[in-house]
């Protein structure tokens, strides 16, 4: 099950072993789908799960691309540049957070100088539980392929 931002050989696939399958099967599927990107295998328990993350990511991140960017252009930036800066910013923010050892929590508060601009900003989204509203927005989509695959099971029967 891959993601949109496979277009750009920078998506996730995540895959569960069938049951006829072998080490060989999921080496040669990983290979193929790690070609646009990262490749996970997960129990098929967790399918729906991994659906709603990063099934349904890019669209959560699109939406703070483009919330950034907004503020940015009620600052007086250019949109396309706000766009531009603002997708670098999530794209960098993400390789650093991949590559680093450290938690994202840790990488956040590296930014966030005592009184300074950041920790301004993070107050501002905590308020509006923003970390909150993602995690539910994975919920509800697990949830949502859940019902679904119900449905298409009913059916079958």
């Amino acid at each position: 099950m891959p993601n949109t931002a496979t277009a750009v050989k920078a998506g996730v696939c995540a895959l569960c072993r069938g049951p006829g399958a072998d080490a060989e099967d999921v080496l040669a599927v990983k290979s193929l789908l790690g070609s646009v990107g990262l490749c996970e295998e997960v129990p098929e328990n967790l399918m729906d799960a991994v659906g709603g993350l990063s099934g349904c990511g890019p669209a959560y991140v699109f939406l703070v691309i483009q919330g950034m960017a907004d503020g940015a252009v009620k600052m007086g930036v250019p949109r396309q540049l706000a766009l531009k800066l603002a997708a670098q910013t999530v794209m960098g923010a993400g390789k650093l957070a991949l590559e680093s050892k450290l938690h994202p929590e840790e990488l956040k508060d590296n930014v966030c100088s005592p009184g300074g601009t950041t920790i301004y900003g993070i107050h501002c989204l905590e308020n509006r539980s923003t970390r909150g509203a993602f995690a539910e927005a994975v919920e509800a989509a697990t949830k949502r392929a859940q019902e679904l695959s119900h449905r298409l099971e009913a059916k079958g029967n």
